[in-house]
């Protein structure tokens, strides 16, 4: 069934981005900075058998995935987990907090890909000052970002597949030199001594999982996709099987042929592949598509961060100002400016590791209140089809999301220190919109946490009537309510 008119009316936001677009932006933003960058930060973590850190990471990544796509498919606006928190708990302060944490990840990881673009990938052709090249980084991409999602997308689509060449480049090399002798297969079984091998798998997962991040700032594309509700479940899950296939192979090949002291030590992991696969590939052929690489991670990053904003001050936790767009070019403006001046401080105070690490941090926080809003939501009717999760999904999403994000997977306090800071920022910028700006008055819809499940005796006479799909199989669920004016722009609308 179609969606509700109001629905694709509210939207100020042009529906330009097809499944094919989509797929290459999921892709897109999870490929990229993690993989070219941290294969080998994981392998001294673990040690040979790294490849069971990327394999936990996925699944994790995998179970909260399905949450989102349930709740993108209930509610197809571009706040995203904000909007599901306050759909579940209706607490306004929990709700900017998660929004800001959101955003936070968003900025910490384009400045990661920002630091990396000015390190060792760009010294194979040109030794610039870091700081001032990855400044200058976030400044063009603030370009290409105001210059419309449609323009940013189909760049992605170019630099998506550009990148992806050049992991499909470092796997053909290494199978090629696997096959021909080179490597050794008992390496895969080597754990680093002096620990238990699941605090080994854990830590590394913990540090992985910044590679697997992305799939949650598609969401935030909801209301510039095109029928995101029958679009998004398929297009994610190929996406994420497509992703997390390449990173396992990858994973397995680095610590056959690379000793794990070297790759380690290695800044570049990937071009160590090549230079026993190949030695005689020009490393700077690889370097480029490295450049390449990080900068599609940054470019769909600061998309998500902004539209993020954007969403946030419609819905009016954040001032208006930040959904003021373009006349002409119909980008919301005042959020990309922002962006860029919170993503060009990050570049110069912090380094690369401390900003991946609290990139996954952040993100792994917020996938535990998300995988618990979706049960809690299954409460809440809307008349439209979605997909529904099976129920195990997100209960096992947010049991891995919350370890993960906790000491005892073995993250450095750094990390904490790191997202402490940009929450308090974010806790004063919520006491300021409090005191200055007037708030919209609260709304009479109580949030779904709330709620009483729909009884059996009040079926032939109300408008909520229990869903459809009960049997937790993910198959699309339909709440069989008559046709009515949509509510949803009252409803969604995540204030105190």
């Amino acid at each position: 069934m179609a969606q509700p008119a109001t629905e694709t009316e509210r939207t100020e936001l042009h529906r330009v981005i097809s499944p094919k677009l989509l797929l290459f932006f999921i892709v897109g933003d999870i490929l990229g900075t993690g993989i070219y960058a941290l294969t080998g930060k994981v392998a001294g973590e673990v040690g040979g058998a790294m490849w069971t850190s990327f394999l936990l990471a996925f699944t994790t990544a995998l179970f909260t995935a399905a949450s989102y796509l349930e709740l993108v498919g209930k509610y197809p606006r571009a706040a995203g987990a904000a909007l599901y928190t306050h759909r579940a708990f209706g607490i306004h302060f929990l709700t900017f907090l998660v929004a800001f944490a959101v955003m936070s990840s968003g900025l910490t990881s384009a400045s990661t890909a920002a630091r990396a673009f000015g390190g060792d990938y760009l010294k194979e052709f040109v030794t610039l000052p870091t700081v001032a090249v990855a400044m200058c980084f976030i400044i063009l991409v603030a370009a290409i970002n105001y210059r419309g999602v449609s323009e940013s997308v189909k760049a992605n689509v170019v630099l998506t597949t550009i990148e992806l060449t050049g992991l499909l480049l470092v796997i053909g090399i290494g199978v090629w030199a696997v096959l021909n002798g080179e490597g050794d297969a008992s390496r895969l079984n080597d754990f680093k001594g002096g620990e238990a091998v699941p605090a080994l798998i854990t830590s590394g997962a913990a540090l992985a999982f910044f590679a697997f991040i992305g799939f949650e700032d598609s969401v935030n594309m909801a209301e510039e996709t095109q029928e995101p509700n029958r679009v998004f479940p398929k297009v994610m899950f190929i996406g994420m099987a497509f992703t997390g296939t390449i990173y396992l192979i990858v994973a397995l090949l680095a610590p056959m042929l690379i000793p794990v002291d070297t790759l380690a030590k290695s800044t570049a992991p990937l071009n160590e592949i090549i230079e026993v696969g190949a030695p005689d590939f020009p490393l700077w052929v690889f370097s480029l598509i490295a450049l390449f690489a990080v900068v599609n991670s940054a470019l769909i990053n600061m998309m998500m961060a902004s539209r993020l904003l954007y969403g946030m001050a419609n819905e009016g936790v954040l001032m208006k100002v930040f959904a003021r767009v373009a006349p002409l070019r119909r980008t919301p403006w005042v959020a990309i400016v922002f962006t860029t001046v919170l993503a060009l401080a990050l570049v110069t105070s912090s380094e690369i590791s401390e900003l991946a690490g609290t990139t996954a941090l952040l993100l792994l926080c917020v996938f535990t209140v998300v995988n618990i809003a979706v049960l809690v939501l299954r409460r809440e009717k809307v008349e439209h089809k979605h997909y529904r999760a099976p129920t195990i999904l997100p209960i096992l999403g947010l049991i891995t999301s919350a370890y993960l994000a906790s000491p005892f997977s073995g993250r450095e306090t750094s990390q904490y220190k790191t997202a402490g800071i940009l929450l308090i920022i974010g806790i004063a910028l919520y006491g300021v919109n409090r005191i200055f700006h007037r708030q919209p008055k609260p709304t009479d819809e109580e949030p779904a946490s709330k709620k009483e499940l729909p009884k059996d005796d009040d079926a032939g006479g109300s408008n909520e009537l229990p869903d459809a799909a009960e049997d937790d199989n993910g198959v699309a669920a339909t709440d069989n309510v008559p046709s009515q004016p949509d509510s949803s722009s009252e409803k969604d609308s995540p204030v105190a």
